[in-house]
């Protein structure tokens, strides 16, 4: 696996070269995306980007864990947690990909 990570500038980018805006307005169309998102999210609304996946919260109850290291029993309170679901197309770029 690698250690690279795509990046919001790389986003841009790929903006700047799919369509030919400036920097500037590509910048902003990325942060745009991630805003609207972001806020659907907040309002407690699932994303659905087709053919990439659906984003939703998810309540998790509470829950005795455990510390790995010493054994000590440690009540986990709850929690909304963000989950992603990827599409079919997703998943199987992923697997052609890994058997290359």
């Amino acid at each position: 696996m690698s250690d690279k990570s795509l990046t919001r500038m790389d986003l841009s980018e790929a903006v700047v070269r799919e369509l030919g805006v400036s920097r500037s307005e590509a910048s902003q169309l990325v942060e745009s995306v991630f805003h609207h998102v972001s806020d659907a999210l907040v309002r407690g609304e699932s994303v659905k980007i087709s053919t990439f996946g659906t984003f939703s919260l998810r309540d998790k109850n509470a829950r005795v864990g455990r510390n790995p290291k010493t054994g000590v029993e440690v009540e986990i309170s709850p929690r909304r947690v963000l989950s992603v679901r990827f599409s079919h197309q997703v998943k199987r770029r992923i697997a052609s990909a890994a058997n290359r």
